[in-house]
C-alpha cells in the first residue's frame, strides 16, 4: 500500500495523461495495521479502525481483490484468481506488467503438532483477533453456566504458543480484558483462569533485549500467568495441550504465534530465493538478477547496509517494511525515468511492546523503559505510524473514550455464522461446517 501511495504521488502527471497504470492485486480490499491487533482483540480499538480501505487511499490505482497464484517473470505475467473468476468458473486471469513489486508478506509458520490444524488459531489477521476476543468471552460464558468442573476447567485454560511480539502482546491484552470482564460474572474470578505461555527458547521478546525480556517474564508471572521457557507444544489433540515437560492441560483455546514463514506465492515464481525462501534482493530493493522485479517487507531479504557485520539482512518487521516501501516507490520511479537508484539504509531504532493496559516494555535508541512510560511510548509510536490522518484521529478518539468509560465485554461470536438464525427460522438446520469463504459468510 505504501509503495502504491508513493508511486501514485510520483507518477501523478503520467497517470493523468494515461502514460502509466498502477494495478494492486490483494486478497483483501484493506491493509491491516498488525501492531494494533492485540488492542483490537482487547476491545480498546474498533476492528474497522485497524484496517485502511485501499480504494479510498489509492484513488489513482486499479485495486484487484484476488490472489496471485503464480508469476512468470520471464514473460512478465501474473496468474490471478478473483471472487468473480471463482463465481463464474472462468479460470484465472492473466495480468501482464512492465514492473513487478512483490510484497505478499508472511504467513504463520506451523509445525506438525497433532491437533493443531483442528483446534489452533493464529494471530495475524483482524478476523483472527476479533474471533479470539469473542472466543475468550464465550469460554467465560461457558464456565459461568456449567457445574461440570472438567468443562469449566478446560474453558478457562488459555494456551499461547510463541514468546515473540504477537504471542506476548496478545496474551497480555486478552488476560487484562478477561480479568476486567470477570467482575461481571458472579462465579468466575481471575484466579479461576489459567493463562499459559509456551516458548521453545530460553527467553521471550528477544527484540527488546535480555534484561527487558527477564522483566517481562517476571511481570507476567506476577499476574499469575504461567510462563514455560525451553518448552514445546507436543500435541493439542482431543482438546488437551501436552507440553514437552510432561504437563497436560485440558483446554478449548490454543493460540499459535510461534513464528512466520515467507508467503507460499514466492515458491510459485521464477525469481531467485535465499535459503529461507525469501526473495534475494539488493540494497536498492530490486530482486537480485531479475530486472524489473522489486520487493520489500517480510518477503524480501534486503541487505542491512548499516549493520556492523557484513551479510546481515534487515529484520522482517514493520519498522523496516514501511520505510522500504517509500524507497521502493521512489526507485521504481527512478528506473522508469532512467535516474540513479537510492540505497535503502535505516539504523534499527528499537522495539516497543504492550503487556496490557498501562503496562509495557520499550528499548528505543539504547534507552530502556518499563511499565506506564513504555506503554505510553508504544501507543504514541504506533499512533504516529498507523496510515492516514483519518485512522489516526479515529484511534485517538477511541482511546480517549475508553479512558472515560468502561470497557466493552460483549461477545459477537454469531458474526462468524450470520445466517445461522435465519436458516433455523426458515425451517432448515444451521450448518456446522465453516463457511466456504474463510473471511466471511459463504
Amino acid at each position: 500500500m505504501y509503495t502504491a501511495l508513493r508511486l501514485q504521488r510520483n507518477l501523478k502527471g503520467e497517470l493523468r495523461r494515461g502514460e502509466a497504470e498502477i494495478t494492486v492485486v490483494t486478497p483483501d480490499a484493506y491493509m491491516t495495521y498488525q501492531p494494533f491487533l492485540p488492542e483490537a482483540a482487547a476491545g480498546s480499538i474498533s476492528p474497522r479502525h485497524v484496517v485502511v480501505p485501499l480504494r479510498r487511499v489509492l484513488g489513482q490505482c486499479d485495486v484487484v481483490v484476488g490472489e496471485a497464484r503464480s508469476i512468470d517473470h520471464t514473460t512478465r505475467t501474473a496468474t490471478v484468481t478473483t471472487l468473480a473468476t471463482d463465481e463464474a468458473r472462468t479460470g484465472a486471469r492473466r495480468l501482464t506488467y512492465d514492473e513487478l513489486v512483490l510484497a505478499p508478506g508472511s504467513v504463520s509458520r506451523t509445525l506438525p503438532v497433532p491437533g493443531l490444524a483442528d483446534h489452533g488459531v493464529g494471530f495475524k489477521t483482524v478476523e483472527e483477533a476479533i474471533g479470539l476476543r469473542n472466543h475468550v468471552l464465550e469460554q467465560m460464558d461457558i464456565a459461568s453456566s456449567t457445574r461440570d468442573p472438567a468443562i469449566r476447567d478446560a474453558a478457562l485454560t488459555f494456551v499461547f504458543v510463541g514468546g515473540g511480539y504477537a504471542g506476548v502482546e496478545a496474551l497480555g491484552e486478552l488476560e487484562d480484558m478477561a480479568r476486567y470482564a470477570a467482575r461481571y460474572y458472579h462465579n468466575v474470578t481471575p484466579e479461576d483462569m489459567k493463562w499459559i505461555l509456551v516458548e521453545a527458547s530460553g527467553r521471550i521478546l528477544p527484540e527488546v533485549g535480555e534484561e527487558l525480556g527477564r522483566y517481562t517474564v517476571t511481570e507476567l508471572r506476577r499476574r499469575n500467568i504461567d510462563v514455560r521457557l525451553d518448552t514445546r507444544l507436543e500435541s493439542c489433540a482431543d482438546r488437551v495441550a501436552v507440553l514437552s515437560d510432561g504437563s497436560r492441560f485440558p483446554t478449548r483455546t490454543v493460540v499459535w504465534t510461534a513464528g512466520v514463514k515467507p508467503h507460499p506465492l514466492l515458491a510459485a515464481t521464477d525469481l531467485p530465493l535465499d535459503d529461507r525462501g525469501r526473495l534475494a534482493c539488493t540494497a536498492h530493493l530490486s530482486v537480485d538478477g531479475a530486472p524489473h522485479a522489486w520487493a520489500a517487507g517480510d518477503a524480501a531479504a534486503v541487505p542491512d547496509v548499516t549493520a556492523a557485520e557484513p551479510g546481515r539482512n534487515c529484520a522482517p518487521n514493520a519498522q523496516h517494511a514501511v520505510r522500504q516501501a517509500r524507497v521502493l516507490g521512489d526507485n521504481v520511479t527512478h528506473a522508469l525515468r532512467g535516474e540513479p537508484l537510492d540505497t535503502y539504509a535505516h539504523r534499527y531504532a528499537g522495539s516497543v511492546a504492550s503487556l496490557g493496559f498501562h503496562k509495557g516494555v520499550a528499548h528505543v535508541y539504547g534507552r530502556k523503559l518499563k511499565g506506564y512510560p513504555a506503554w505510553f511510548m508504544h501507543r504514541a509510536y504506533h499512533l504516529s505510524r498507523v496510515p492516514t490522518v483519518n485512522r489516526k484521529a479515529r484511534v485517538l478518539a477511541e482511546w480517549v473514550i475508553a479512558g472515560l468509560f468502561k470497557r466493552e465485554i460483549v461477545s459477537l461470536g454469531s458474526l462468524e455464522h450470520p445466517r445461522a438464525e435465519f436458516e433455523l427460522a426458515a425451517g432448515g438446520k444451521p450448518s456446522q461446517e465453516p463457511p466456504h469463504n474463510p473471511k466471511g459468510s459463504s
